[in-house]
């Protein structure tokens, strides 16, 4: 299989490379500023921003599957606009399409969340992801959108690099306890993006972990599995010192988990401490 990775020198998309090229895929990958470090992977620049850098990336590669993990939080014209110009350029050269959405499209009013829930973004992101997902839907109805939530891994993302910078002191700030979401491991969430891209599947699924913890919660763990001072790890409330947006979100992925063989694990469970 032949494999377009958009945002491929992102945290997921570099481990989604070196998965891929590990079980024998073709790879060739995007980047906005440079490339990452994966053997094996071909790689090409490309502003989602620009039409004709999309359809020239493509005719390029010629991929029998494209996976979008490309975002920018502040950046309608990548996140909305630039993901529906892959989804249109990927039906033309007759591709399939893996996206990756987020449980942002969901304002937290119901807490939890299944599969067939209806977005109600409450922030620009959000409101950017959910326009995606409906373009997507509607222009390639065969595609798989893959909604998730925080992601970690080993060390490298950008939620553990903060709880390291808050336990060592090297940056002044609090772990929200009433944030609450259901973080993944990118290994995990990884493998079911390949699973997704290797089949038929489409629709929405909810690449998620089973266990709910609080931004707080979640710090403990990591602090905990790297040896680094809990103590140190202040609190707040994010409803009383902002910033606005979504607070408890828990994606319901009991569906996707089921229907799947990669496991999605919990953060209880991938963040564990390894006795000493």
């Amino acid at each position: 299989m032949d494999i377009l990775i958009v945002g491929g020198s992102g945290f997921l998309g570099r481990e989604l490379a070196r998965r891929a090229r590990e079980a024998g895929h073709g790879v060739t990958a995007t980047f906005a500023t440079r490339p990452a470090d994966v053997p094996g992977v071909r790689w090409l620049p490309m502003d989602l921003r620009r039409a004709e850098e999309v359809t020239a990336v493509l005719a390029e590669a010629g991929p029998d599957v494209v996976v979008n993990t490309a975002y920018r939080q502040a950046d309608w014209a990548i996140t909305a606009d630039g993901a529906i110009q892959l989804a249109m350029a990927a039906v033309r050269c007759g591709a399939r399409l893996v996206h990756v959405s987020s449980d942002v499209v969901f304002s937290g009013a119901d807490v939890h969340y299944d599969e067939s829930a209806t977005p109600d973004p409450i922030t620009p992101y959000g409101a950017a992801k959910a326009a995606a997902e409906t373009a997507i839907r509607l222009l390639a109805p065969d595609a798989a959108i893959a909604r998730t939530s925080l992601i970690l891994g080993e060390g490298g993302s950008p939620q553990e690099a903060f709880v390291h910078d808050l336990a060592t002191g090297r940056r002044d700030g609090a772990l929200f306890t009433d944030d609450i979401r259901c973080p993944v491991h990118v290994a995990d969430l990884a493998g079911a993006l390949l699973e997704l891209a290797a089949s038929a599947r489409a629709g929405v699924w909810h690449l998620s972990g089973p266990d709910a913890v609080s931004r707080h919660e979640l710090g403990v763990l990591v602090a905990e599995r790297d040896g680094l001072d809990v103590a140190a790890l202040r609190t707040a409330r994010r409803a009383e010192t902002g910033p606005q947006g979504p607070l408890d979100v828990r994606l319901d992925g009991s569906r996707s988990r089921r229907d799947l063989r990669t496991r999605l694990r919990g953060a209880r469970d991938f963040l564990r401490a390894t006795p000493p």
